[in-house]
């Protein structure tokens, strides 16, 4: 998986006077960085060299099954197929499918797994930037080949089909959000449970460090030319994810044209939205939720967060002004 330059939740870690040590890890994966902090009070015996050495194997593993920038990957491997027959994946990137499916159902289709043909035809999947805009014949011919009811998924055992031709999968919006939780769930095996790790745009914390309520996450202003944060939230046992068109993009006469694409359009997603972030349970739910309230926009995004009560955080453009609009449930999550 390569790189995709999206917004993404900055790891701010505030500890008060005194607390105990924490020690960071970070490494390279699916095209981006990873972060890694944690208490090792719980495990005195830890060896960091030997840690980073099983996240990173870990990361590795699976990005040859979800990647879509690698031939040899699982995915890629479907995606290759053209059969609409069972074919076995692991089930790790069965668990991804069912998740992105169950988000596309939920956001009525803005999130759709099977949006690859319309990502690779705007020039941001494995084969580099497109020349110019696609013509409407061309992302008419992309549309025909999407649709998330026509993928489905089993668990026992794990296996994926399409059940017409012509339909590929890409969970990229998924699969780094369920690489953090995969690393949570590894360092909490390893006798950590008080961390916080980071993938890209994806943060899940474990337990709060010891004389904490939470690890302290900044969340990115959506800005294009500077860096600075919008806000910050406490999170224990929980992941934030952050979607936004501000960094990775494209213009042609004067048009900027972002990475996140409507898949019930065909073309990126233009409006007042800058960003998105969810806080959720899951990692890999909140990275998926993230993408799929982005391109419902700010009034039916909300209008869904607040039916299913999810913990939401919007910046909307209202001119020159950046707007925040918050949940209810993300409001009470507290500074």
């Amino acid at each position: 998986m390569k790189r995709a330059l999206a917004a993404c939740a900055v790891i701010v870690a505030a500890f008060p006077a005194g607390a105990a040590e924490i020690v960071t890890l970070t490494g390279r994966a699916m095209g981006t960085t990873w972060v890694a902090k944690f208490q090792p009070s719980a495990a005195p015996g830890c060896d960091s060299d030997v840690l980073r050495d099983r996240i990173a194997a870990k990361l590795e593993s699976l990005e040859q099954q979800l990647s879509t920038w690698r031939p040899a990957s699982d995915l890629s491997r479907f995606n290759a197929t053209t059969h609409t027959e069972w074919f076995p994946v692991p089930p790790e990137l069965a668990a991804v499918a069912a998740e992105a499916l169950r988000i596309a159902a939920l956001t009525g289709g803005a999130f759709d797994p099977t949006v690859a043909p319309l990502v690779r035809l705007w020039g941001f999947g494995p084969h580099g930037r497109a020349e110019g805009v696609p013509s409407p014949a061309a992302i008419a011919a992309a549309r025909a080949r999407i649709d998330w009811r026509a993928l489905e998924v089993r668990a026992s055992p794990p296996a994926l089909r399409r059940t017409r031709p012509g339909i590929a999968a890409d969970f990229s919006s998924t699969a780094k959000g369920l690489a953090a939780d995969a690393m949570s769930a590894l360092l909490t095996a390893e006798g950590l449970p008080r961390h916080l790790v980071q993938v890209g745009g994806d943060v899940r914390a474990g337990a709060a460090a010891d004389g904490t309520s939470g690890w302290s996450v900044a969340i990115e202003q959506p800005h294009t030319e500077t860096r600075g944060i919008a806000g910050v939230v406490p999170l224990a046992d929980r992941a934030v994810s952050t979607s936004g068109n501000y960094r990775n993009f494209f213009q042609v006469s004067g048009r900027r044209h972002g990475h996140i694409i409507d898949p019930r359009t065909g073309q990126p997603v233009d409006g007042e939205l800058a960003a998105v972030s969810v806080v959720h349970a899951s990692c890999a739910t909140s990275s998926s939720l993230a993408t799929g309230l982005f391109v419902l926009g700010p009034e039916e995004g909300m209008r869904l967060a607040r039916e299913q009560k999810l913990a939401c955080l919007f910046f909307v453009r209202r001119g020159s002004t950046l707007v925040r609009l918050a949940s209810p449930e993300f409001e009470r999550l507290g500074p």
